[in-house]
């Protein structure tokens, strides 16, 4: 059976970080008001985050793969790469339609052409054709993978799509879970993985974003149907990215649960001790990635799921 972690990552390093105008419509996770107060600086203060969140990960024995972002054309959301590609221990690599035409810049075939040196690359599943009909699916940020039970949960929104998802699970052999969910203002959540994580034998989820009771049901009864601990956060937590944490392996076998420091200090010490018992909790400091890009610490790490050759 696959694992649901893995100790490969892929991230990138910025060059041109900043708030993307053409996201902020469909995130309301970006901050407009704090990111214009950090503009001048916000590549220089994301940098200095994302160098100290990986001097850390390499340190706990992770495998972390980092390319530097190009300086044209310009991407200013490069730093989140789990968007435009997913990477499978069947050898498969998915390349996702994305609906920011500036985000589309960021998919780089020369990194997938680099990593098959060292790891099986069986075939490509390209499904940027939708960006055509309008139509999008966000990688793992738009789809939380239960990689054991070959589930993907998506909550729909304008970058989540029920026609892509279909085709998704068609290529791949994923079930597919949808749901809608929405933050404290009623507005609908842009990706599913500032709701929802998924580790190997527990899940965080804020369950109150999802309005439908019927839909939230399903998905508690789905999590604990596939052997998963549930621990509900609030909305609160969700709109400090307690959602948005990923479960890695070290090299030794240690489990860390990455998350940003803001996402583990809205945490109650009741919930941190809970999730301590399932892995090291692991945070950064990632304020100015989090204010202009709207996204956190999971957005931030593509995991390299391939065999390695």
């Amino acid at each position: 059976m696959q694992s649901q972690t893995t100790s490969n990552l892929l991230m990138i390093r910025p060059v041109r970080f900043g708030f993307n105008e053409e996201t902020a419509g469909s995130n309301a996770f970006q901050d407009r008001e704090l990111a214009a107060k950090n503009r001048d600086v916000a590549q220089q203060k994301a940098l200095r985050e994302f160098d100290e969140m990986t001097h850390q990960l390499i340190s706990a024995g992770v495998n972390v793969i980092i390319y530097d972002d190009l300086p044209e054309p310009y991407t200013p959301d490069s730093i989140f790469p789990n968007n435009w590609v997913s990477f499978h221990y069947s050898g498969t690599v998915v390349l996702y339609p994305m609906q920011a035409p500036n985000r589309r810049l960021e998919r780089r075939l020369d990194i997938i052409d680099d990593l098959a040196r060292n790891y099986h690359v069986a075939k490509i599943i390209d499904l940027t054709h939708f960006e055509q009909e309008g139509k999008y699916l966000e990688g793992t940020g738009s789809m939380v993978l239960d990689r054991m039970k070959r589930i993907a949960y998506a909550c729909l929104s304008p970058r989540t799509d029920a026609s892509v998802l279909a085709e998704f699970s068609k290529q791949t052999g994923y079930s597919v879970v949808t749901f809608s969910a929405v933050d404290q203002l009623g507005i609908p959540v842009y990706h599913t993985n500032v709701v929802m994580c998924i580790g190997d034998v527990f899940a965080i989820v804020c369950l109150s974003a999802i309005a439908d009771p019927d839909e939230r049901l399903m998905i508690r009864q789905s999590l604990v149907n596939s052997g998963k601990h549930v621990i509900d956060i609030t909305m609160e937590q969700m709109a400090h990215f307690a959602g948005n944490m990923l479960l890695v392996t070290s090299r030794k076998g240690q489990k860390l649960l990455i998350m940003s420091t803001r996402a583990y200090n809205s945490l109650s010490a009741r919930q941190q001790d809970e999730l301590d018992d399932f892995a090291t909790l692991f945070h950064f400091d990632l304020s100015t990635i989090e204010a202009n890009g709207g996204g956190s610490a999971r957005c931030m790490m593509a995991e390299i799921h391939l065999p390695s050759k």
